[in-house]
Order: structure tokens, then C-alpha cells, then sequence
């Protein structure tokens, strides 16, 4: 090993998603220097590379050649340091690079990361939507059925929803949002980092009006928000749950039972409880 080669293993290059100049200097100086590049598309890294001034070997690696491919990496992996890219982003990120991370590691390879570029991330710094918790989904199903039962799924979890999209399929994808999740704020972002990036936001039902004709061009991410606060119990609504509760459980049971429940303090829902038998 010459004192300018990289030592032998996995390396997870994140790659721009547009515009080429967010490649870090250290993921260049990796794909220059690594004995053999991992790449979803060969054209689509080949331009890349390009950019950068430099020509380095290349294996596909991709969903329909990854069981057959990744044991000649993983063996690879040994002696020669093999950088893994996508078209565009993070690896593994909506692809089956786990897999090779997973199987380099039960095989004692070293594996490293070289962070950069995620569309999920950059969505969602475009959004105006809440950061703090958040789901990423990939793409939801294409067939109605599964869709709409996959947004059932999520329809009470309090965090912010990120999916990829396409533009044929974006309308429909709204319209299944709109009716599973509600009146939310959510935001349409497209063609991030390149010249014609583009964010519109507003809420499930706007969005789904202005793209249900409309088949934008581009990789597109959908950012959802999450659900608005529940409406407090009414008085009513608090009796009527002691009331059944204290048919099977003592008022002190029933009233943590309905406190837990509504989110309520269990003082106070006791002493109703109280009032009330």
C-alpha cells in the first residue's frame, strides 16, 4: 500500500443531488483515490467524475444485480478500499445498500461514511414544517388500496412525514393524503439544489387541488406536517368516560383509567369521579 492509498474496506460516498459543487472535498478525494467505485448508474457517476477530473473502475450495484454482485465486493473489500455511491444523495437511503454495509461487517470489513447531500434533509430545511420528530417513508404504494391503508397507519403519529414522489404520481398521492391524514400543512419540494427548484406549500387539500392535473418534472419530496393538537374534552365527553369506566373499575381506578386516556390531571378527574357516584 502506497502512502497515498486508502485503506481496505466500505466507503459510503453521499453525492450531490443537483448541483454538482456540494460534493465535499472528501468525498472527491475518496472517489479519486478509491480502487473501485460501487455505482448505481455508471453514466450517472461517470459525469460526476468527470466534474472532478478524474476516471476510476467502476461495478454497477443496483436492486437487480445486488445478490449476485455483492459477494465479489464484499471479497474486494479485502484488499482494495470500494467506495459505494448513488445517482444522487445518501446511500442507502430508498436502496439496498444495507445490505452490503450489513454483510462487509459480519465479514470483517471495515466500513466508513462520508456524509453529505440527503434530499429527505434538505426537504425538509425547505419546508417551514416541524424538524424535531419526523418520519422518512420512501415511496408509498402505488396501488389505492395499499396506499390509503398505509396512511391509515400513520394518521395518529405525531411527527412530520417525508416520502419521495414522482410527478405522474404526485396528484394521487396528495388526493390519498388529504383524505387519510386531514387538513395539515404540508409542502411540495422538487429539483433541490438545481436551477429550477422550486418548494410550494400550503395545505393537503391546496396542494392536492394544484396537482391533480399538473405532472411536474423532476425528484420530487413531499414533506407532511404533523397533526394539530387535539381539542380538550369537554366536561361531557369526561362524565360519560367515568361513567362507563367506574361499570367495571372503583371511582379511584376509573379516574386514572379516563385521566390517562384524555390526558388529563388525575386530581381532577377524581374528584368528579366522586361527584358523580
Amino acid at each position: 500500500m502506497t502512502d497515498n492509498a486508502l485503506a481496505p474496506g466500505l466507503y459510503i460516498v453521499a453525492t450531490p443531488i443537483g448541483n454538482l459543487s456540494d460534493l465535499s472535498a472528501r468525498a472527491a478525494d475518496i472517489l479519486t483515490r478509491a480502487d473501485l467505485l460501487a455505482v448505481e448508474d455508471s453514466r450517472v457517476t461517470a459525469k460526476l467524475l468527470a466534474h472532478i477530473g478524474v476516471k476510476r473502475p467502476m461495478m454497477s450495484y443496483h436492486d437487480h444485480n445486488a445478490d449476485r454482485v455483492r459477494p465479489q465486493l464484499i471479497a474486494r473489500m479485502a484488499l482494495e478500499a470500494v467506495a459505494l455511491v448513488s445517482d444522487a444523495g445518501t446511500p442507502l437511503i430508498s436502496d439496498p445498500g444495507y445490505k452490503l454495509v450489513r454483510d462487509a461487517r459480519a465479514a470483517g470489513r471495515q466500513v466508513h461514511t462520508v456524509p453529505g447531500p440527503s434530499a429527505v434533509i434538505a426537504a425538509l430545511t425547505l419546508a417551514g414544517l416541524p424538524t424535531d420528530r419526523f418520519l422518512f417513508l420512501g415511496f408509498l404504494p402505488s396501488k389505492p388500496g395499499a396506499r390509503g391503508g398505509a396512511i391509515a397507519e400513520l394518521a395518529t403519529l405525531r411527527a412530520t412525514l417525508v416520502l419521495f414522489e414522482s410527478g405522474p404520481r404526485l396528484g394521487a398521492t396528495l388526493a390519498a393524503l388529504r383524505d387519510g391524514l386531514g387538513a395539515r400543512e404540508a409542502a411540495v419540494v422538487r429539483e433541490i439544489s438545481k436551477r429550477f427548484e422550486e418548494t410550494v406549500t400550503g395545505t393537503l387539500e391546496e396542494l392536492a387541488q394544484r396537482y391533480a392535473s399538473e405532472q411536474p418534472k423532476g425528484e420530487i419530496v413531499v414533506v407532511v406536517g404533523p397533526p394539530g393538537e387535539a381539542e380538550p374534552a369537554s366536561e361531557e365527553e369526561i362524565d360519560r368516560a367515568l361513567r362507563d369506566a367506574m361499570t367495571r373499575l372503583s371511582a379511584s381506578r376509573a379516574a386514572a383509567e379516563v385521566a390517562q386516556a384524555l390526558g388529563l390531571p388525575r386530581r381532577e378527574v377524581y374528584e368528579r369521579a366522586l361527584r358523580l357516584k
